[in-house]
């Protein structure tokens, strides 16, 4: 059936949320703008990672920041849902980037909306996690994983889980949400 609002671009897609669900999200900066190479606005995302988990509590399996964008894999608790923590992490973001420039008119920061994603088994977890972690090397930006510093990489090769991995490519997937 056709529907003019598709092509003006204001589809309204509904989200799913079931309680303890593992989310995949991207969240990406507005016009593709590399923000993230400078390391106070890293800090200040990791630094708003952390107030948010009080807020909103949820465990983070993985993350990786890249210069435009950054990806996620969450697990709200029963009580929040994906769509709460990351609005309070964008607006919390944003707010402090205003402090931070001593800027009192708006700002966008953030493209609006963002992908997510519904963990549906371990395979896809597994896959989802190699992808996060995989991501620097995708894009270019280093050969090897290890090389890329904010990335939860690092972390899981502590627990052994790529101690042995030599062979950097992209998991099969069709859509991952850049």
């Amino acid at each position: 059936m056709y529907n003019p609002n598709c092509e003006r671009g204001y589809v309204n897609i509904r989200r799913y949320y079931q309680s303890d669900q593992i989310v995949f999200i991207t969240q990406t900066v507005e016009n593709r703008l590399p923000l993230f190479t400078h390391p106070e606005y890293v800090s200040l995302l990791k630094q708003v990672w952390r107030k948010t988990k009080e807020r909103y509590p949820f465990t983070m399996l993985a993350y990786v920041i890249l210069p435009d964008h950054f990806h996620l894999l969450i697990q709200p608790n029963e009580k929040n849902n994906f769509s709460q923590i990351l609005h309070s992490m964008k607006m919390s973001f944003t707010l402090s980037h205003k402090r931070l420039l001593k800027v009192d008119t708006p700002l966008k920061f953030w493209q609006k909306r963002f992908w997510d994603h519904i963990i549906r088994s371990e395979m896809d977890l597994e896959n989802h996690i190699l992808y996060t972690h995989f991501n620097p090397v995708k894009h270019g930006y280093v050969q090897d994983p290890n090389d890329w510093e904010n990335s939860s990489f690092h972390e899981w090769q502590q627990r052994d889980v790529y101690s042995l991995q030599t062979d950097w490519s992209e998991p099969e997937q069709t859509s991952w949400g850049e």
